[in-house]
C-alpha cells in the first residue's frame, strides 16, 4: 500500500468569512477570487442584479485582522452541491489595492510554489 506523500499537502487553517460591511454580520464564505470578482458560498440565496457591500476579514499572523471592504454586484446565484448552500458570483467595483494583494497571495498559496524569501 502506498503511504508516502509526493506533494506537500496545503491546508487552510480556517475558511475566509465574508461579512456585510454595513451590519458587520457574516453572510458566507469566500469560494474563490479573481482580480475583478469573487464567488460567495452562503446558506441563503443572493439577489441577482443587486449591489452588496462586502467585508473580508483577513487574519494576520499576529492575531489581528486586515479588513478589506468591496462593493459587488451579484451576477448569478445557484444551489451548491452541498445541501442548503448557495454559490453566488460577484463582479467587484473599484477594489482597493489590499484586495489585489489578497488575490495574489491566494494564487501563490494554491499554486504550491514556495513563498519568496523576504529581504
Amino acid at each position: 500500500m502506498f503511504t508516502d506523500r509526493r506533494i506537500e499537502r496545503h491546508q487552510l487553517p480556517y475558511f475566509l468569512r465574508v461579512f456585510n460591511s454595513v451590519t458587520d454580520k457574516p453572510i458566507g464564505f469566500l469560494g474563490n477570487v479573481s482580480e475583478d470578482g469573487l464567488m460567495l458560498i452562503s446558506q441563503l440565496p443572493m439577489m441577482v442584479g443587486a449591489d452588496f457591500d462586502l467585508r473580508l476579514k483577513i487574519p494576520a499572523t499576529d492575531g489581528s485582522q486586515q479588513i478589506i471592504d468591496v462593493r459587488g454586484c451579484c451576477l448569478w446565484c445557484h444551489e451548491d452541491a452541498t445541501p442548503h448552500h448557495y454559490d453566488a458570483g460577484f463582479s467587484l467595483q473599484r477594489t482597493p489595492a489590499e484586495y489585489g494583494y489578497l488575490v495574489s497571495a491566494l494564487r501563490q498559496y494554491f499554486s504550491f510554489q514556495p513563498l519568496p524569501a523576504s529581504a
